[in-house]
């Protein structure tokens, strides 16, 4: 039996199975160049990238789990491009294969191949724009952020030993996660929880809602602005384009550089009693605007702008 016979003619993962490999068969010289002339490791790096599209797909939360489904699941098999009688890797082993990829910048080469292929290119609009940030929350315990210089009360013994917080003021600037000292304190918007965290990055374009770059952070103050910032300075093109953003991001620095990069801003204003918007009538007077403003949020900007 092969597995690609229990798969639906028109499920949607044939489609992007296509996709993916088209893709893939342009980086087989970036594999090569990974690794030895010996050979490649266990774990092809071809059917790596399909197991991790599978994990982003069906938000599987860990490696061990992936491979518990990799085992009995035929759809996930046929992905990846495993037979029904190949063993499943050992969830370590596929991690540090994955950690290998990555550290590769093999990742992001992917990516870029997907969206360079015709027909996905045929999707992309190379006009319109959104942008938004999101936090994502560190693996690390409010109990590890720790006094760098050591001298806060430390854990009472014990696997989860409870701790003192009273009248400990915590800052990133004086305190640390001892098991994930790049996370920061952070939190989305006021009156929110603080958590340690990360700054996770889209950008969108807005014919089809297709991502075309991520990017990952720490969580400062003016993260969101500064990676905006440069993935549309990256982005293909030099013509024109109008970009969407929440009220965030109306501050007169970023709304300056936005209007240098050749990018008409269409972001919410943030009218308050301090202060006015950095969005004046060059934007607003637009019907472009009027209407993305309309679908709340990030502009969602039609094609006729």
């Amino acid at each position: 039996m092969r597995p690609e016979s229990r798969i639906p003619s028109q499920h949607p993962l044939r489609l992007i199975r296509a996709v993916a490999d088209e893709a893939l068969t342009a980086l087989n010289e970036q594999f090569a160049a990974l690794y030895s002339e010996n050979g490649r490791p266990s774990i092809p790096p071809e059917q790596l990238l399909r197991a991790l599209l599978l994990q982003a797909f069906y938000s599987i939360r860990s490696e061990r789990q992936l491979m518990e489904q990799l085992n009995y699941n035929l759809l996930f098999r046929w992905f990846v491009g495993l037979s029904v009688d190949d063993p499943v890797w050992v969830p370590t082993v596929f991690s540090k294969n994955r950690d290998r990829l990555l550290a590769g910048d093999i990742a992001a080469a992917f990516m870029d191949a997907v969206l360079n292929l015709p027909r996905v290119k045929a999707l992309l609009s190379d006009e319109h724009f959104s942008v938004d940030g999101t936090l994502i929350r560190a693996w690390a315990s409010m109990k590890s952020f720790r006094r760098k210089d050591g001298s806060d009360e430390p854990p009472t013994p014990g696997r989860n030993g409870e701790r003192n917080f009273r009248k400990d003021k915590r800052s990133n600037e004086t305190h640390a996660s001892r098991t994930d000292p790049e996370a920061r304190l952070a939190r989305k918007s006021d009156g929110q929880e603080v958590r340690l965290a990360y700054t996770g990055h889209l950008l969108m374009e807005n014919r089809n809602g297709l991502l075309v770059d991520a990017r990952l952070t720490q969580a400062t103050g003016i993260a969101e602005r500064e990676a905006a910032a440069k993935m549309l300075a990256e982005r293909p093109g030099n013509g024109r384009i109008t970009a969407g953003f929440d009220k965030a991001y109306d501050t007169a620095e970023f709304v300056a550089a936005l209007r240098v990069m050749n990018l008409t801003p269409h972001v919410a204003q943030n009218i308050t009693a301090h202060r006015g918007s950095n969005i004046d009538a060059r934007t607003t007077r637009h019907a472009g605007y009027r209407i993305s403003r309309k679908r709340g949020g990030v502009a969602v900007l039609p094609l006729t702008v």
